[in-house]
């Protein structure tokens, strides 16, 4: 039997008295939490109470990405809150449904006319877009939005879910509080900074002066696999890193191969691809100077991404989208090697060991970089290493 603490059961009330009395005309609550602060189990309770209270009541929980909805089905089945009549998935599969053609390919996605659950859950809401949110609220569901506030807002436009939650779960658990990732996410928060030195096993960071620190980092990237995240700030370094690593790996050629991981760079809500989605390249060619044609295992998603991508965006210093150059880009998608990845690019994305290469810009503010951090070192499930 889970027991909640004071401010969790004061906000799971709330929740259940909007669901009540006010969710006609207030259409959704907004619940930010920090990491630690138990959001999981919040959630997993009101779902049970939810079922106490309205019997065979449907939910649908969703996330943005495939990879998040993957990991936010492994949280509900842990916590036994699925009950038969629920749905888990992306928010894509929730509300789209496809076009096809005469030849049964499916080439678009529009929204569909109805969909079936009473009330919807979606999680890391911080990286859904205005157009996606527009058309969650056309469908006059309630809706009960869950992100963490203390993370980077997204990184294109001004739209921001989680920029003033209605609810906040702000208390640390003393058992979270005993994790050094979740120790040093607090201590990012209110100071900015991250002390060089051993917190744990897998926990460090390491003096810029430390004789061991090639060793240690050389080792780390070297042993690079799908369970790691490489984060750090600059494009520029992550070109570096990107180019290091397939080295290491034994990749010859500078252009994109089968195997080699990769990120995507830009949404394409009619072909179910993120910015921000990583993937691994299953077949790829030259089409002609301007685009290869490939095939892409996306992280999460059962459907491989079919079509041309970018030559030129494997060598730009950042995504061809937001610059000059973005009419060169309309007949295809954007995507670059996967293995190192800005700190914005990793929202949403979580991995069992990060490297992070501490990188801030000049122009960033002292919160905005708690931000930056704060989101960094949260990615990590198990293992971090900082230089």
């Amino acid at each position: 039997m889970i027991t909640l603490s004071t401010e969790q059961q004061h906000i799971l009330d709330a929740i259940l008295e909007w669901y009540k009395k006010d969710r006609e005309a207030m259409q959704f609550v907004t619940l930010g939490g920090f990491a630690g602060t138990g959001k999981t189990t919040l959630i997993a309770v009101l779902r049970r109470e939810l079922e106490r209270l309205y019997p065979n009541i449907k939910v649908g929980f969703a996330a943005y990405t495939g990879k998040a909805a993957r990991v936010l089905e492994n949280k509900i089945r842990e916590e036994q809150v699925k009950f038969k009549q629920d749905s888990v998935g992306t928010i894509h599969s929730l509300i789209y449904t496809p076009m096809v053609n005469d030849r049964e390919e499916i080439v678009g996605w529009k929204t569909k006319e109805e969909i079936e659950p009473d009330l919807i859950i979606i999680d890391e809401a911080s990286m859904v877009d205005g157009m996606i949110w527009n058309h969650l609220c056309s469908y006059k569901k309630p809706m009960i939005v869950v992100g963490d506030h203390g993370q980077l807002p997204p990184i294109a436009g001004s739209f921001n879910l989680m920029q003033k939650p209605i609810l906040t779960l702000e208390t640390i658990h003393r058992q979270a509080a005993e994790n050094p990732i979740i120790a040093l996410s607090i201590a990012v928060r209110e100071t900015g900074e991250i002390e060089a030195k051993k917190y744990s096993s897998h926990v460090r960071k390491y003096q810029r002066d430390d004789e061991l620190i090639g060793e240690a980092m050389n080792e780390l990237l070297n042993n690079f696999n799908k369970n790691t995240l490489i984060l750090c700030g600059y494009n520029t370094t992550r070109k570096r890193l990107n180019a290091a690593i397939r080295n290491n790996l034994g990749f010859e050629s500078p252009e994109p191969s089968s195997g080699d991981r990769v990120i995507c760079l830009r949404n394409n809500h009619k072909k179910r691809i993120y910015n921000g989605q990583l993937g691994t390249i299953i077949s790829i060619r030259r089409a002609n100077p301007q685009w290869y044609t490939a095939e892409i295992a996306m992280d999460g998603d059962e459907k491989h991404f079919e079509g041309q991508i970018s030559v030129e965006q494997f060598t730009a210093d950042s995504a061809m989208n937001f610059t000059n150059d973005r009419k060169k880009t309309i007949d295809g998608d954007l995507f670059d090697f996967g293995y190192a990845l800005t700190v914005h690019k990793a929202q949403g994305s979580q991995a069992k060991r990060v490297i992070l290469f501490e990188e801030r810009f000049k122009q960033m503010s002292d919160d905005e970089w708690k931000r930056w951090l704060y989101t960094a070192v949260t990615r990590a499930e198990e293992e971090l290493y900082m230089f």
